[in-house]
């Protein structure tokens, strides 16, 4: 984590992070394209969609010159093996992936790597993961290679456009499970990989992990050194520097805070301090700030994300907030990156017990963060770099009893992140403003946030969770007398991701070359089509066709595009065998520790809040359709989903629970809030410090056996719960809204579980089961994998189907 801080070099600070930033550009207010849906944002009545033919999509240009490239720094001390082992596995097309615990340099190394050695065939690329999805990375490589405005091509597409380009891409903080690393670096199959990480996770065929330990003796002399201004020469003084730099084992970021103590002491020639106070540096360094450095230290600790220093003057009136933001690098207790500047991991508790009173407000800085994202001055591509920002500032809201001040940050935010088409962390944006619509009684904000998450379930091929939402947000505007919002709502579900094809399509490439832009659509008709009822909440795919049912009407079907066929081959574009508990995969943490930084994710909430979470569940299936799906015709076989594979009934059986809510709202007014400009620039409130904002989490036992919340292959989650008697147990709903559990039996490292399969036309309250299906779980040997499977063993209606049985992985999560 604070690996630029370890060697860092602050003689070029006038170097501009934002020149090797990708932005989307053309008109704010202009629409985007995902995949083959054309997207036009409107923060106050919902965004409408609907799809491009082929001919109408941007085709983009190739770069000249791939040139994204990391702040410049000196080059790190004693890393001359470590860098030349990249080098060399670098020129051999080989992955490589550099792990070690915080502080030990990785950041510092990778950086300078990214810098100093030869570029790729085709450049060179240089990613920060920290707190974002791998999705989001595989779009900045896309925009970095690609001349477009406005544009996110699908999976499939984005394949196709990325095979043949041999970048190196060196990718820090890609603190990520082995399968969603291996399913991003597939994105671009050409490219040479240079990862930095906490773990090794990568083997065999997938590259090489080189763990990297501390610098040796001589190194740290000379770190120490140059920290001080002088050499280290008096014997007396070596003998310190030696025994420090065994007591530090060779890590950088301990060294360089000894060095800053002794700057620190005003009491005459910066003098080392004894080995032993080596766990006093933090309390120490601590107690040695100024009051406007604690402060700002303070507010990087509070938001644990890379925040930007003009938030500092923003904030706090700070008069030169970069060169503050800076001397606390050199400090080692904060490092800067190329989205700003973001708190050294250890000093958060040290911070917690020795940093005083909190010196900002939840309220002040939701109002702060709410009012600069909605201002028309602030780009999507801001706005989505401070997505980490954005969602803690959220969750504590929600923790502090004002969910009111969560919507409002969601609110502001939303429509900047979906422009800047970053749909993961626009999702988890989305996740957390839907559960505070609702603790916060604000039935506009719900059926906003309900809204765009049928829009990004669009958007991602998840046409289970797309319908029932849309459907859901029709009912919502309609009951609020938001006509234009419920027509929105209506339209959308004409351009569902169609459901899987009998045969696996391959999707047409994309032309990279000069092509069309977006185009903002005609209004579309709310006519219903024989592909999507305008009275329905979507097919129900945990449910089965009948063999006899005619398939779309190609003569009245808006042209929707089949998910992508390598996904399709894989797993169904609704996630499998999942309860209806969903969480997106980095969730609001779940503590109620203000200074927590880790992505940890929520476990997913009880039933009457399900779907808030589900939208997102997606993120490694089709994006939007590829081109040329064939509708399935009269006569063909029936298609059969198991119900705990995130069924639409359960699904559908929320929804039901949420159009009852809003059939009892007294929110029935006619007269519609605008959101488009939630403040004044004038308003300055008054706040006071909330001391409560330090209270420390309670630590969480560590997850044993299968319980806990795991995330599946494609993205989405599921949780099994314990019980008494040592089973677990998930829960689904039927169309009714009754509640049901599966329990899943076993010992040892196997668990299975068996679960009915339905008719996807049938949703009516009395449905039989057309099926049965066998659910079964195998540990792995770590206890933090396993794999999944879904059989089907029996079918009531001959020439049946399971489209959705078949092999997955779980990943752990909590």
């Amino acid at each position: 984590m604070a690996g630029n801080a370890d060697n860092a070099d602050n003689t070029d600070e006038d170097d501009v992070r934002a020149d090797n930033r990708a932005d989307i550009g053309g008109d704010a207010n202009a629409p985007v394209v995902v995949g083959s849906n054309n997207l036009v944002i409107d923060a106050d009545h919902g965004s409408t969609v609907t799809v491009l033919m082929e001919r109408r999509r941007p085709r983009p240009g190739r770069r000249d010159t791939v040139a994204l490239l990391p702040r410049r720094q000196r080059a790190p001390l004693g890393r001359e093996a470590e860098l030349a082992a990249v080098a060399a596995a670098v020129a051999a097309g080989e992955t490589v992936q550099l792990w070690g615990e915080p502080g030990v340099g990785k950041s510092a190394l990778l950086r300078y790597a990214a810098r100093a050695l030869p570029p790729g065939e085709d450049g060179v690329i240089f990613l920060d993961a920290a707190r974002r999805e791998p999705e989001d990375l595989a779009q900045d490589m896309f925009e970095a290679c690609y001349e477009t405005s406005g544009y996110a091509p699908s999976s499939s597409d984005l394949r196709h456009l990325m095979a043949g380009l041999r970048p190196t891409v060196y990718v820090d903080n890609a603190d990520y499970p082995a399968p969603r690393l291996r399913a991003f670096m597939d994105t671009a199959p050409d490219a040479t990989f240079v990862l930095a990480s906490q773990e090794g996770s990568l083997s065999g065929t997938d590259g090489t992990a080189r763990r990297l330990t501390g610098i040796d003796l001589d190194a740290a002399m000379e770190l120490l050194g140059r920290e001080l201004g002088r050499h280290v020469v008096e014997a007396d003084e070596q003998d310190i520097a030696a025994s420090l730099w065994e007591a530090a084992a060779g890590r950088p970021l301990p060294l360089l805070r000894a060095a800053a103590l002794a700057r620190l002491d005003p009491s005459g020639p910066a003098v080392l301090p004894r080995p032993g106070a080596v766990a006093e540096l933090l309390p120490r360094l601590l107690a040695g700030l100024d009051t406007p450095a604690r402060r700002a230290l303070h507010l990087l600790a509070i938001v644990g994300a890379d925040l930007d220093p003009v938030h500092f003057g923003l904030l706090d009136g700070a008069p030169d907030p970069g060169a503050l933001c800076a001397s606390l690098a050199r400090l080692g207790l904060a490092e800067e990156t190329e989205r700003g500047y973001r708190v050294v991991t250890d000093v958060v508790p040290a911070l917690r017990e020795h940093g005083g009173p909190a010196p900002f407000s939840v309220e002040q800085l939701c109002h702060h963060f709410a009012r600069w994202a909605g201002q028309a001055t602030t780009s999507a591509a801001q706005v989505a770099a401070h997505n980490g920002a954005l969602e803690r500032v959220a969750d504590l809201a929600v923790r502090a009893g004002r969910p009111d001040l969560a919507v409002r940050v969601a609110r502001a935010a939303s429509p900047a992140l979906a422009r800047s088409l970053r749909l993961g962390v626009w999702g988890r944006l989305l996740d957390r403003g839907l559960p505070a619509a609702r603790r916060a009684e604000d039935r506009w904000a719900e059926a906003y946030f309900t809204h765009e998450q049928g829009i990004h379930a669009v958007l991602t091929g998840n046409r289970v969770a797309a319908g029932v939402l849309l459907a859901g947000a029709a009912k919502l505007w309609h009951d609020l007398g938001d006509t234009q919002g419920a027509e929105a709502a209506q339209a959308a579900q004409q351009y569902l991701p169609q459901q899987p094809p009998a045969a696996d399509p391959t999707p047409a490439a994309p032309t990279p070359d000069g092509g069309a832009e977006p185009v903002t659509p005609d209004p579309p008709s709310l006519e219903p089509t024989s592909a999507q009822p305008m009275d329905a909440a979507g097919p129900d795919p945990v449910s089965a066709q009948p063999a006899n049912a005619p398939g779309p009407d190609p003569a009245s079907a808006q042209p929707v595009n089949a998910p992508d066929a390598h996904t399709m081959s894989a797993h169904p574009a609704d996630p499998p065998g999942v309860d209806p508990s969903f969480a997106h995969p980095q969730g609001p943490p779940t503590g109620t520790d203000p200074y927590s930084v880790s992505s940890a994710t929520t476990p997913p909430p009880d039933l009457s809040t399900v779907h808030a979470t589900h939208t997102a569940a997606t993120h490694s299936g089709a994006g939007a359709a590829g081109a040329g799906a064939a509708p399935m015709s009269t006569g063909a076989a029936a298609v059969l989903k198991v119900a705990a594979a995130v069924a639409a009934v359960v699904i559908g059986g929320v929804a039901v629970d949420q159009y009852q809510d809003a059939r009892n709202s007294s929110h029935s007014s006619a007269t519609i809030p605008s959101y488009s400009s939630t403040y004044s620039s004038t308003y300055t409130p008054t706040y006071t410090p909330d001391t409560n904002i330090y209270e420390e989490e309670e630590p969480e036992p560590e997850p044993t056996g299968l319980a806990g919340v795991w995330q599946i292959s494609d993205g989405s989650t599921v949780q099994f719960t314990e019980s008494e008697t040592g089973s677990y147990t998930t829960l689904w709903r039927d169309n009714c809204g009754e509640t049901h559990t599966t329990e899943y039996t076993g010992g040892g490292s196997t668990y299975s579980a068996t679960q009915p399969v339905y008719d996807v036309n049938d949703t009516t309250c009395d449905a039989d089961p057309v099926g049965e299906a066998s659910l079964t779980v195998t540990l792995g040997s770590d206890a933090d994998t396993a794999d999944y499977s879904v059989e089907m063993t029996s079918a009531y209606q001959e020439g049946a189907q399971c489209y959705s049985c078949g092999s997955y992985t779980l990943t752990r999560l909590s």
